[in-house]
């Protein structure tokens, strides 16, 4: 089954789009640097086991980043005002992703049409896409929905 085009071409629970991304070491220096989020468990395993977790983990926002700018390099696909489109993005943190020292784990992204007439806090019309975060088989974002005028 192929993927809907445009939102426009979708039925409620179609699978809009998928994006695998490789989190590597490499990456969290450099998201690091970005958002100036220095904290040592997401470089350092001797600090990341001393506070409970079982090695160096991605930064949750850097997840949470990948997954939006997943489903908007797929609106940009279809319509030019693609991220313009996007009203509200929220998402809770559900597990932590570790990052192994060597090559890379694969973060897994689904879109999927989870509602249509709903409406953004201006009562515009918007449509909610369900995004999925998987790695090593464990959902690690929940409840992340993002809110698109249509």
């Amino acid at each position: 089954m192929s993927s809907p085009s445009a939102l426009t071409d979708a039925a409620v629970g179609d699978v809009l789009f998928t994006r695998e991304v490789e989190l590597t070491r490499d990456r969290l220096v450099r998201y690091a640097g970005a958002s100036r989020d220095f904290n040592a468990i997401h470089y350092n395993d001797a600090v990341a086991e001393q506070v409970g977790l079982p090695g160096v983990i991605a930064h949750g926002m850097l997840t949470m980043g990948l997954a939006g700018s997943a489903l908007t390099d797929w609106l940009q696909e279809s319509d030019p005002r693609g991220v313009a489109r996007v009203a509200r993005y929220a998402t809770r943190f559900s597990r932590p992703i570790q990052v192994p020292a060597t090559g890379s784990v694969t973060l897994t992204i689904t879109g999927t049409l989870g509602a249509v007439d709903q409406t953004d806090a201006d009562g515009e019309p918007c449509v909610r896409v369900d995004l999925r975060a998987e790695a090593a088989g464990v959902t690690v974002l929940a409840k992340a929905q993002v809110f698109v005028r249509v």
